[in-house]
C-alpha cells in the first residue's frame, strides 16, 4: 500500500526548497493537489486504484518547480519539457545515485515503471506506443486530471501567471486560422501552430474533446470552468465572432 502520509510530506519537503512568493510556485503546488484529488476521483470511478492514481497525481509536475526557478516560465518551448525534466528528478536520471522516487514510495510496491511513464508522458501530444494496458489506464487518468485542472486555473489565476502575457495582450490577439481548424475537429491543438495568446487559449478549451474517461467529462461539466473560458471578452471583433461560434459548437456537442 502507498503511504500517503508519507508521500505528501515528501512532497512538502520538496517544493519547501523553492520560493513560495513566487505566484508560479505557488500555482503548481495548488494545481498539483487538486490533479491527485481527481485522479483518485477518476480512478475509482473507473475501477482503478484511487491511491496508485493519486500518487501520478501528486507526482506529475514536480518538474515545474525546478523550470520556474531556471526560467520563471511554464513555456516548455522556451525552457526545458518539464515532464522528462520531472522524471529525471524524480528517478535519478540526473544523479542515479539517489533517485527521489524512493522518498515516495517504496521499490517494493513495484510502480517504478508506471509512476515513470506517468510523469513523463502527462504532456505529451499523444501517448507512446508500447505502454501496457493498465500503465495506459493510469496515464489516461492523470491526462484527464490534469486537463480539466488547467480549464480551471484558466479561469482562477491570473492571465500572466499562466501564459506570460498582459491581460491587456490576451484581450488584442487573434486567432490562427489552423488553430480553429483543430477546434472543429475535436483534436488538441498541438504546439508548433499556436502564434496567438488566443491560440494558447483554445488550446486549453480543446482539452475538452479528448478526454478519455466518462467521469472525466461529468467533473469538466459539473465545475463549469469551460463555460467561463468560452466566455472571455475579446477587443478584436473576429476573435470575438469566432470565440462565440466555439461556444455555440462546444455547447451543442458536449451537452447534447
Amino acid at each position: 500500500m502507498i503511504n500517503r502520509m508519507r508521500a505528501r510530506q515528501s512532497f512538502d519537503e520538496y517544493v519547501a526548497a523553492y520560493d513560495p512568493t513566487n505566484p508560479r510556485i505557488a500555482l503548481k503546488v495548488d494545481h498539483t493537489l487538486r490533479v491527485a484529488e481527481l485522479c483518485e476521483r477518476i480512478a475509482t470511478t473507473e475501477g482503478l486504484r484511487g491511491d496508485v492514481a493519486w500518487l501520478c497525481g501528486l507526482l506529475h509536475d514536480v518538474g515545474r518547480f525546478e523550470q520556474v526557478r531556471q526560467f520563471d516560465t511554464f513555456n516548455d518551448a522556451a525552457s526545458l519539457p518539464h515532464a522528462a525534466l520531472g522524471a529525471d528528478v524524480l528517478f535519478g536520471d540526473a544523479d542515479p545515485r539517489e533517485p527521489q522516487i524512493r522518498a515516495y514510495v517504496d521499490e517494493e510496491c513495484d510502480l517504478d515503471e508506471l509512476l515513470h511513464a506517468a510523469v513523463a508522458t502527462h504532456s505529451a501530444y499523444r501517448l507512446p506506443d508500447g505502454l501496457d494496458q493498465t500503465t495506459r489506464a493510469y496515464c489516461h487518468v492523470l491526462r484527464d486530471a490534469d486537463k480539466i485542472d488547467i480549464i480551471k486555473v484558466n479561469c482562477i489565476c491570473p492571465i500572466e501567471d499562466i501564459y506570460g502575457v498582459t491581460e491587456e495582450s490576451m484581450r488584442a490577439s487573434e486567432l490562427s486560422p489552423e488553430v480553429v481548424d483543430v477546434f472543429y475537429q475535436h483534436r488538441t491543438v498541438p504546439r508548433g501552430i499556436r502564434h496567438h495568446p488566443a491560440d494558447v487559449l483554445v488550446g486549453h478549451i480543446c482539452f475538452a474533446w479528448e478526454l478519455v474517461y466518462p467521469s472525466s467529462r461529468d467533473i469538466l461539466l459539473e465545475q463549469g470552468y469551460l463555460t467561463r473560458m468560452l466566455a472571455r471578452r475579446f477587443d478584436r471583433d473576429d476573435t470575438q465572432r469566432q470565440f462565440s461560434q466555439m461556444a455555440t459548437h462546444l455547447r451543442a456537442c458536449l451537452l447534447a
